[in-house]
This record gives C-alpha cells, sequence and structure tokens, in this order.
C-alpha cells in the first residue's frame, strides 16, 4: 500500500505542475512520440502541430530558449544540415547542431519562433557563436516548404536591416532528416538540476523526450522563461518543499 500510495502522489505531482506550468504558457498538453532519423513534417491542419528546426549554436541552451514559449508543446535536440547518414556527436561530419520545435499554430507562429531565433544568438559571427567555435556551430534556418522558405527570408531581410555593416551569415535550407542528438544531450539545463528531475518523477528518457513540462522546467532552469513565469514557478516550486517535497497535492 506504501508503495502504491508514493506512486499516486507522484502522479498528481506530475498531472499539477503539468497544469501548472501549461496555464501559465498558453501551451496545449502533448501525446507523447519520438522516433529517430525522421522527416520534419509541417502539419496544416485545424488541430495538428507544427514543427520548426533552427541551428543556432550549442543546442544545449539553443533548446531552452524556446522551452518556455506560449504553445510550445515539445522542444529536442539533434542534427541536421549535413550529408553523414546517423551522425553522432563526437563525429558529426558537416551537420549542424539544431534543435526542433513542436507547436501550436493556433497559439504561436512561426513568425514569432523566427522572432525568437534571431534574438538568441549573434547570426553575424562566421565561425561559431561566442567560445563555441565550429562547422557545427553555424547558423542555419530549416524550412518546411515555400511559405516558410519566404518568411524566412523576410525575417533574415530585416535582421539585416538594423546593420549594413556586417553581414548576416544565417543559412536558409530545406529541411532534409532531423537525426536525434543521443539522450544525455536532450533537456540538458533541466539534467543539471537532479531536484527538478527529482520533482518530476524522475522521466525515463522517452517521456523526458515528449514532455512539455520538461520543456518548460529546461527552460526555467535555464532562466529563460519571462521573469513572471520564473518567479512563477519557483514559488510553486518553493510551496512543494515546505508542504513535503516532492508531493504537490493542489495548485
Amino acid at each position: 500500500m506504501a508503495r502504491a500510495s508514493a506512486g499516486a502522489g507522484v502522479e498528481r505531482t506530475l498531472f499539477s505542475l503539468i497544469l501548472l506550468v501549461a496555464a501559465a504558457s498558453g501551451a496545449r498538453l502533448p501525446a507523447r512520440g519520438g522516433g529517430a532519423g525522421i522527416r520534419a513534417q509541417q502539419q496544416t491542419r485545424g488541430g495538428a502541430s507544427g514543427t520548426a528546426v533552427f541551428a543556432l549554436g550549442s543546442f544545449w541552451r539553443s533548446e531552452a530558449s524556446f522551452g518556455c514559449l506560449p504553445g510550445v508543446i515539445r522542444t529536442s535536440v539533434g542534427y541536421a544540415g549535413g550529408s553523414k547518414a546517423f551522425p553522432q556527436y563526437r563525429n558529426l561530419a558537416d551537420h549542424a547542431e539544431c534543435v526542433k520545435v513542436e507547436y501550436d499554430p493556433r497559439l504561436i507562429q512561426y513568425q514569432q519562433l523566427l522572432d525568437v531565433f534571431w534574438a538568441s544568438h549573434d547570426p553575424r559571427e562566421v565561425f561559431g557563436q561566442g567560445p563555441d567555435v565550429g562547422n557545427q556551430y553555424r547558423s542555419i534556418i530549416f524550412t518546411n516548404g515555400t511559405m516558410e522558405a519566404r518568411l524566412a527570408a523576410v525575417s533574415k531581410e530585416k535582421e539585416q536591416a538594423k546593420d549594413r555593416h556586417s553581414v548576416i551569415t544565417t543559412q536558409i535550407q530545406p529541411m532534409g532528416t532531423f537525426y536525434p542528438a543521443e539522450p544525455e544531450h536532450q533537456k540538458f539545463e533541466l539534467k543539471r538540476k537532479p531536484q527538478l528531475l527529482q520533482l518530476i518523477g524522475s522521466l525515463p528518457e522517452e517521456e523526458l523526450l515528449s514532455s512539455t513540462l520538461a520543456a518548460r522546467l529546461n527552460a526555467y532552469a535555464a532562466e529563460l522563461c519571462t521573469t513572471k513565469t520564473q518567479k512563477m514557478i519557483g514559488s510553486k516550486i518553493d510551496d512543494i518543499a515546505k508542504k513535503g517535497w516532492p508531493i504537490l497535492r493542489d495548485i
């Protein structure tokens, strides 16, 4: 009975935190899913999710940059833009590190994701981002179809217009195969805070990859949510600890 009660407590913690963070961000709850070496698909019918893929430097922080946006369902990191089949972190060849963002088009538009892309890195750097130097850290917008390509091109021109004295290095190219990165690279910022992982029940890797809650907490761990959301999540976590962490009985 004690083991069953503990399990029920973890379920309440998970469910309550999901409701909490989803309500704060306006996000819909995700269906579980995953897979390796798949083609990124832009779904346009009513109720379907959209997928966007960006390369903007090291994918650890890049993933966290999108995780707390209202309407983002889940995030993951991987490799794209190269010719090698099944690249690995230590053997990328000509691939770039990138982040895949699955989102609800009714709550957030592709243009808004582009805005975050430009704001989250320096697209004028030639061979990397800050201390991360190398071809795998180049800036790329991967597009699904003509409309995304047009939006990306327009946004790039607007970014270039801000300063004509230096050139935007960002590439715009059609999306090919997205290869998910190894498990240790997924939700990297969240995994640096073991207490947060325990708080949501130490999810298996597959569930961590598909979890909206994990995407939000990954952004929270990197301090990339809005100030209001950072404070709200922090307050709720403190409250859980005072009442008998990790069990959350209400919100």
